[in-house]
Formats: C-alpha cells, structure tokens, sequence
C-alpha cells in the first residue's frame, strides 16, 4: 500500500499509518464496552434526534408552504433563528436540560431541522397548478390532500433536505459529545486526543467518516424505491 509505505517513511507521529489505525479501530469498534457504551448510544441519539428533526420539519415545512403568506411573517424569524449556530447553544441547552442525551438530543434537532424544513416548504410551494385544480373539482378531504397529493409532490425536494440534514446531525451528535458527557463517539474521541492516544483517535474519526457512508447510503436506497414513480436519477 502506498499509503502505508509513506507514513511508515515519513514516520510522522500525528499521521499513524493505516494498518496501526485498522489494529486499532478493531480493539475499539468490537470491544463490548465501547460498542454498548460508546457506538449503540450514539447511534440512537444521532438517528432518534434526526428523525424528530425530520418530522417537525416536514409537518412544519408543509404547513407553511401551503399557508398562503405564512412565509411572508414567519421567514425573517426563521432566518434568525437558522442564523445561531447550534454549537454556541450547547452551553445554554446544558443549564436548561442538564446533561446527558437530552442536550443532545436538542442540538441535533435544533440544527438538523432546517434542511429539511426549508425544502419541505419549497416542495409543498411547487405543487403543479393542474393538480390543485383537479382536487378542487374532485373535493378530495384535507388529509387527501396533504398525502396524496402535496407530500408525493414535494418528496424529491423533501428528500434533498433529509439526506442534508443527516450529515448535519451527525456532525452535531460529535459535537454533542465533546462536552458534558461520558461516553460516546465524540467523548472516546476527545479523549483518544488527550491521551495522545493518535492511532485510537484516528480509529474514531475513521468510524466517524464511515457511518455517515453508510447511513447516506441507506438513505439513498429508501429515497430511489420511494420515488421511483418519480423517474428521476438520484445520486
């Protein structure tokens, strides 16, 4: 492996090379205590905080696109509020929830909604005239409405916005981490680098790297079988 060969040569010892990380990333992805302490907890604080993002953000994203001028009132609100970076209100979460996975939970939600609400907005915004006027002739139900018609219709935009938004909420969920708590991904990683420990921090950015793969990847998959009527390409 080049790679191997060039940090072996370089020996430089912030830059491990690939087979020390990969000895390392084995003794702590597949240690018991790191995969039921560190790994599964913040897996399911990762995915449960987005899929609340992806709820609030789609039902509110629906409504206000098609409220009419809600966007007119509520957009300059929704600016500011999108504007605070979630990492700066880390400290403020932390007073008003404590610590633990609710603070977590929060700032993920609180960053990862935006995406997902803004193009769920644009998409219930798009929906074709022609549509709108032949359920209006046909006086479908409200729900009917909603799910049959505005949510098919805004779906590949809503999509976008969830596939954004979970690489945000896993770069929130590290972050989440980093302070305040005791274990996690992002915890085992600050405290790899505080230990000097470089080859084991490198195991957890590489594991880092790799769930957000695989999680884009499943995604994917459930986004081309949803919209296969659709008869776009995704990539």
């Amino acid at each position: 492996m080049v790679w191997q060969a060039i940090t072996k040569a370089a020996a430089d010892p912030y830059f491990p090379p690939p087979l020390d990380i990969a000895g390392r990333a084995g003794d702590l992805w597949f240690s018991p205590s790191s995969l039921t302490g560190d790994i599964l907890p913040s897996l399911g604080v990762l995915l449960g905080g987005w899929l609340i993002a992806a709820v609030l953000g789609i039902v509110l994203g629906t409504a206000l696109g098609r409220a009419g001028k809600a966007m007119d009132y509520a957009g300059a609100l929704l600016a500011f509020a999108r504007s605070v970076p979630p990492p700066l209100l880390v400290p403020v979460f932390m007073v008003m929830f404590s610590l633990g996975p609710q603070t977590e939970l929060i700032t993920i939600v609180t960053g990862a909604i935006w995406p997902v609400l803004l193009n769920a907005v644009d998409g219930a915004r798009s929906v074709d005239a022609t549509k709108t006027d032949t359920a209006r002739a046909f006086r479908i139900s409200k729900p009917q409405w909603i799910f049959g018609v505005v949510l098919p219709a805004a779906s590949p935009k809503i999509f976008a916005g969830l596939r954004l938004s979970l690489s945000i909420a896993l770069i929130l969920m590290v972050l989440s981490e980093l302070v305040g708590t005791s274990n996690g991904i992002g915890y085992q990683l600050a405290n790899a680098q505080g230990y000097s420990d470089l080859a084991g921090m490198w195991a957890w950015i590489v594991l880092i790297g790799a769930l957000g793969f695989l999680l884009n990847r499943v995604l994917m998959i459930v986004q081309r079988r949803s919209l296969a009527w659709h008869g776009g390409h995704f990539a």
